[in-house]
């Protein structure tokens, strides 16, 4: 049975044209949502029928939003209907990376330790803010630890034994 990873999830309409608005959870958003490329809707509605398969004819970014239309959906009465819906791909969609490169999916859940061995707990969320990626870490004492995912501070990635060592620097616990 086929494995599916969430991309997105559409939040609303956008203009009257059939785009839409999507939250997006996807690393590679420019990748992911490049016209041409097949996306799945996953719709709370849809009940045991198979996804919604569509082909992306546009993207672009809009504030915090990816905004995406799809071939044969050109006005907002055709994508009403998708509000609040999934935007999935199957585990065949996803490529090959870089060495040093990771799907969010493979980070999210591995338990991070410093270089001495102390555990500072598990990866719960990745932020994307701008020029490099930050872990979120739930603490042991319930704080936060927001880990900044670069070669400075991020030693060792083990996605197979789902275990990360980072050396801290100055300020960052």
């Amino acid at each position: 049975m086929e494995k599916w990873f969430n991309v997105g999830k559409i939040v609303n309409t956008h203009g009257i044209k059939g785009e839409i608005r999507v939250i997006s959870k996807t690393d590679f958003a420019d990748e992911r949502y490049k016209p041409g490329n097949k996306i799945f809707i996953f719709s709370d509605d849809q009940g045991k029928q198979a996804p919604i398969e569509v082909t992306i004819a546009s993207h672009r970014q809009h504030k915090n939003f990816d905004l995406l239309t799809f071939e044969g959906f050109y006005n907002v009465n055709e994508v009403e209907k998708f509000k609040n819906s999934l935007l999935k791909v199957p585990e065949s969609f996803l490529g090959e990376l870089e060495e040093g490169e990771y799907y969010f999916h493979e980070i999210i859940g591995c338990s991070v330790e410093t270089t001495e061995g102390e555990e500072l707990g598990k990866i719960k969320e990745i932020l994307t803010p701008g020029a490099n990626d930050v872990w979120v870490i739930n603490g042991k004492n319930g704080k936060e630890i927001l880990i900044p995912f670069i070669q400075d501070v991020v030693k060792n990635v083990d996605i197979n034994s789902k275990k990360i060592i980072i050396d801290p620097m100055e300020g960052l616990l």
